[in-house]
């Protein structure tokens, strides 16, 4: 009787795992930087990010949580709270401001820059989509790439 049952609960458990879908990691890319003001600790910045969906459905994201690190140091972390909706295999883009300690990542940043037009910083984006509906509720996410501080 007690291999039955476990049977039972084994299959229903595998059942579940056909519903549930597999979703990959959207692709979180900083498309600018704007400069907002600043006093001697902190800078604000709004973080202009493309967010792509690599799935055969719809992402009803509610919200994102994120950490950018510039150098091996963390420049900013943030959220966005406004819903919004990327599209099956397509890509939304969104703005956010956040607040910078910029003591560390300053110096990593300025170090790099030479002030020409095509200077680029190298950057890694760590975080966290959490969708609005559906089985699977939050989708952690890890990028790198570069940007430009304008």
């Amino acid at each position: 009787m007690k291999s039955i049952a476990l049977f039972l609960v084994t299959w229903a458990l595998a059942g579940c795992s056909v519903f549930v879908p597999k979703l990959q990691s959207p692709h979180l890319s900083i498309v600018n930087v704007e400069h907002l003001s600043s006093t001697l600790w902190e800078q604000r910045l709004r973080v202009h990010i493309r967010v792509e969906n690599p799935n055969d459905r719809v992402l009803p994201v509610s919200a994102l949580t994120y950490s950018i690190e510039v150098a091996g140091q963390e420049l900013a972390h943030g959220a966005a709270n406004e819903s919004f909706t990327v599209p099956a295999r397509g890509e939304s883009e969104f703005a956010t401001d956040v607040s910078a300690d910029m003591a560390g990542a300053l110096v990593a940043i300025l170090g790099r820059s030479h002030g020409g037009a095509n200077d680029s910083i190298d950057y890694r984006i760590v975080g966290e989509v959490r969708l609005a509906g559906g089985f699977v509720r939050s989708i952690p996410f890890e990028h790198q790439g570069t940007f430009k501080l304008q």
